[in-house]
């Protein structure tokens, strides 16, 4: 019998029908207005841009909608020879109304994007297309760049390490292509430059997130953070990293399911005791003492990092470094490195150099970047699972597109064997048997290590195999594109080329730019002709074998990923079979609890070398993949609101620095600063309704001297009859603005207005790193207070804000102190710089002579006793000088830049 919601939906249709059904009459206005289009010239394309940018001031831009997606499939056709499908406009019309489309692999999602994002920057605002790494980036952007071109309009891309001209031409562009990464780094870049015309970013308009869940969910739990040095502890890393291996199993508690490790009591004595005689912990003191944190924090890290990441799985040793790998995807995290010592902590049970640890100079989560955009959309394969997730924290909507063509992919029930040794059998026997018809196969594994294994596993039986993994990445779109080939074996972690279609028979672009590079005079058109025919015969002989078969080795924490893994298969209706292939040492059956399901196995008596294959295990294991995905998700949202308390601080004080970056007179800032510091020096010393003889006009006296550099006479003020503590507030004001118009007068009053800016930036940069430091210690103790039945978020949210305050009446005094410390050079002092900045110049000149043609700068000799680690031996060079490190560059753009 039926259900209800079941009657319900045959009636209705479900919302995901109803949202599909209300774009069909927008897609027929578009196709209705194609003839029209067709019939314009390569100048009237661009002519109907121009319009529209004009009528974009006056009319919504849902209302332009048919006729820009119009002019933008022309302009496709024409640049790219690709007409969009009618279900490609759907996707891009969900997209401008900030949705996510989830649209399966080989939809053409790349081509899609240009609709959307062609629309709403007729704005005039920026629209950016955000892609999971840099290839794509610069693929997408070349590839998509002739349309915008087509339709006059311009696009660039944003990479890492470049020229800082070009980057600010690319986001000036009206469509920039750019990685999740370097767009959240820019961000923060920016809100640490000094001058506007250095900013990079003009504002958050309109972002198209390619992979969205890749990038809003799976990258979202590690911030973005630029750091800078502190002290060296490598000693101490080694030191705790030689005790780690020597522990038992009863000295500590392993809980996979939680990713965490914490030590037992018997751990603890036995920390102790070695730590003791190692010289670490000194004589009389114990792990328990508050003297002990620092220790008791790096030995947390240590026994984190031996039992908690392996080589090869979260982390590979590449170049003497270590390198994180994505645990969703498989690619390897470049210059991305753990915090809280634990990074350095992995380097010590390496036996690498042991890099600096890093203070935070600013952070910001990918959440929370991406809600500074006005409308966000996205696009990806598998999005649905997480539906509730984009809902809550971007208020992103998720609308399954129709295929273009009927999805032919069989996807076969998952087959579990007892032990991982029968499961790898069954796999290579099925590989085997797929590469004897010729079928292309594609082995999903979820770690460099599995991969590493099953490869060894078919050398042995002679299968001649290709492996991408973190190790391979820069081959990547190659191995891909190869995946299709008749009678191809590829194995691939979770990455299986995300942004890469795998075409049977081969991917026809690939192979010519192969075959041009190895006959630059061979006519193009002739190689692609000759190419297009030999994989279009290529393509029939492998449907004729089955199509793409995606084999997986495991199942993953998120059914996402395994969706993503399957959608390789059946793209644009091709055949295709997928399977997954489990055993019950699995992580994901050993941890999540396979009791149950091995009971049953051992009643059905099964043979050795047997599968289990039903529905019902299918069922069950979903439910144990949802259970996982709903606790990710918790801990997100945990994570974030936290993070949301920095964030609504982080705005206050990036607002402020652009509005002292805009200001062109800071005069009434400063002095507003300076009227409050003295108000409060009042209070503080004649405090509010008590006797003159409880007045502190001494230490009021001194505070004044100190901080605003006023030599007033106070005492003999507060002697006099009939003065209150608003007289005295009076005078200071008084007193104070006739010491800073004299400084004015002094300096200048543009020198002046110059200096209030630098001091007031410099200081609000350097209050906010500390008190990122501070947020940081508060946030490691305050899930303590949960144990006195405190709620650690309310702690949180109530001590930061205290904090804060705190933070900006520091900022108050520290600015006013210095504006009144400041005097003009005098004559000596200033005859004593000139000589110094001509010494600079003529060391400049006698190294640009000895340089090379190229120009670049020659490395001299470190200064005498110079130490990297320790900027008390750097000396005192000015900004302009020469770095003591001997780089041959100015001190500001060198070890200045963190100074």
């Amino acid at each position: 019998m039926l259900g209800l919601g079941t009657v319900a939906k045959k009636v209705f249709g479900t919302p995901n029908d109803r949202k599909i059904k209300a774009t069909r009459p927008i897609v027929d206005r578009i196709n209705a207005l194609e003839a029209e289009f067709e019939a314009k010239s390569d100048q009237d394309l661009k002519d109907k841009t121009r319009e529209l940018i004009a009528r974009a001031e006056t009319e919504k831009l849902d209302d332009l909608l048919p006729e820009a997606f119009a002019n933008c499939r022309e302009a496709a056709r024409r640049a790219l020879g690709l007409r969009a499908f009618d279900v490609q406009l759907m996707g891009g019309i969900f997209m401008h109304q900030g949705n996510i489309s989830e649209m399966k692999t080989g939809e053409g999602k790349t081509l899609v994007a240009t609709f959307p994002a062609y629309l709403n920057a007729l704005a005039g605002k920026g629209v950016h297309i955000v892609t999971v790494n840099d290839y794509l980036a610069k693929r997408d952007s070349e590839w998509m760049s002739k349309v915008y071109n087509a339709l006059g309009m311009t696009c660039g891309v944003v990479y890492p390490q470049q020229p800082d001209e070009e980057k600010r031409h690319a986001y000036r562009c009206d469509v920039t292509y750019a990685t999740n990464n370097e767009l959240g780094f820019d961000y923060l870049r920016d809100n640490m430059k000094g001058e506007l015309k250095d900013m990079y970013q003009r504002g958050h308009f309109f972002a198209i997130v390619d992979e969205v869940d890749s990038i809003l969910i799976d990258e979202a739990r590690t911030p973005l953070i630029i750091s800078g040095p502190a002290q060296d502890r490598s000693e101490l890393y080694r030191t705790i990293d030689a005790v780690i291996p020597h522990l038992q199993d009863d000295h500590f508690k392993l809980d996979e399911k939680t990713r965490n490790v914490t030590y037992t009591d018997e751990g603890n004595e036995f920390l102790e005791q070695h730590l003791l005689q190692a010289g670490i912990l000194p004589e009389g003191q114990s792990l328990y003492d508050p003297e002990s944190t620092t220790i008791v924090h790096h030995v947390n890290q240590g026994l984190r990092a031996h039992k908690l990441f392996n080589r090869d799985k979260d982390y590979i040793v590449r170049n003497g470094d270590v390198v994180l790998i994505d645990e969703f995807t498989g690619r390897m995290m470049a210059g991305r490195r753990l915090s809280d010592g634990l990074h350095q902590a992995i380097e010590a049970k390496e036996g690498l150099e042991i890099q600096p640890e890093n203070v935070t100079l600013a952070q910001v989560t990918f959440q929370n970047y991406f809600r500074l955009y006005e409308k966000l959309g996205g696009m990806t394969g598998t999005a649905l699972t997480e539906a509730e997730e984009f809902a809550e924290i971007y208020r992103l909507g998720v609308v399954a597109v129709p295929t273009n063509r009927p999805v032919a992919r069989e996807d076969q029930h998952d087959a579990v064997y007892r032990t991982a040794r029968e499961k790898y059998e069954a796999i290579v026997a099925s590989i085997k048997e797929a590469h004897e018809r010729k079928q292309p196969i594609l082995v999903g594994t979820t770690s460099i290590e599995k991969s590493e294994f099953l490869s060894n596993l078919l050398k042995k039986e002679g299968l001649p195999h290709n492996v991408l993994n973190a190790r391979q990445h820069e081959q990547e779109a190659q191995i891909v594109a190869d995946a299709g080939k008749l009678g191809a074996v590829t194995i691939a972690t979770n990455m299986a080329g995300r942004g890469t279609d795998i075409q049977l028979g081969g991917n026809v672009e690939l192979k010519v730019l192969q075959a041009l590079e190895a006959d630059p005079d061979g006519d193009p058109e002739e190689i692609r002709a000759r190419i297009a025919a030999e994989t279009a015969d290529e393509k029939e002989k492998v449907k004729e074998a089955g199509g793409l078969y995606v084999l997986a080795t495991e199942r993953h924490e998120s059914r996402r990923i395994d969706n993503q893994l399957r959608g390789r298969s059946g793209r644009q209706g091709d055949p295709g079979k997928s399977s997954f292939f489990l055993s019950l040492e699995d992580d994901l059956m050993r941890i999540f609890g396979s009791e149950r399901l091995e009971n049953v196995l051992q009643k059905l008596g099964m043979q050795e070398g047997e599968a289990i294959v039903h529905p019902w295990v299918n069922k069950s294991l979903e439910k144990a993949q949802a259970k996982v995905e709903g606790r990710n998700f918790d801990i997100r949202k945990q994570l974030l609101k936290f993070d949301d308390v920095m964030n609504d601080q982080r705005k206050v004080i990036f607002g402020q620095r652009r509005e002292i970056m805009e200001a062109e007179d800071l005069g009434e800032i400063a002095r507003d600063m300076r009227l409050q510091v003295i108000d409060d020096l009042v209070d503080q010393y004649i405090p509010a309704k008590s006797y003159a003889d409880q007045w502190d006009g001494e230490g009021l006296y001194v505070a004044v001297l100190e901080q605003l550099g006023l030599d007033v006479p106070i005492i003999a003020w507060t002697e006099e009859d009939g003065v209150d503590d608003q007289a005295i507030r009076e005078r200071l004001y008084e007193k104070s603005d006739e010491f800073m118009a004299e400084k004015t007068k002094q300096f200048g009053p543009e020198n002046m207005r110059a200096i209030e800016k630098q001091i007031l930036l410099q200081t609000i940069d350097t209050k906010w790193r500390e008190h990122l430091l501070t947020l940081e210690h508060l946030r490691s103790v305050v899930g303590f207070r949960g144990y006195a039945q405190r709620d650690p978020l309310n702690e949180y949210k109530n001590e930061s804000f205290q904090l804060f305050e705190t933070m900006l009446d520091s900022l108050r005094e520290d600015v006013t102190q210095k504006l009144s410390q400041i005097r003009p050079l005098s004559e000596e002092e200033q005859r004593q710089m000139i000589a110094r900045i001509e010494a600079q110049r003529a060391a400049t000149q006698k190294q640009a002579e000895a340089s090379p043609p190229q120009g670049e700068a020659q490395a001299e000799a470190a200064a005498p006793g110079f130490v990297e680690a320790d900027p008390e031996t750097w000396g005192n060079p000015g900004r302009n000088d020469l770095c003591p490190c001997g780089s041959g560059r100015k001190f500001k753009h060198c070890h200045g830049q963190l100074a």
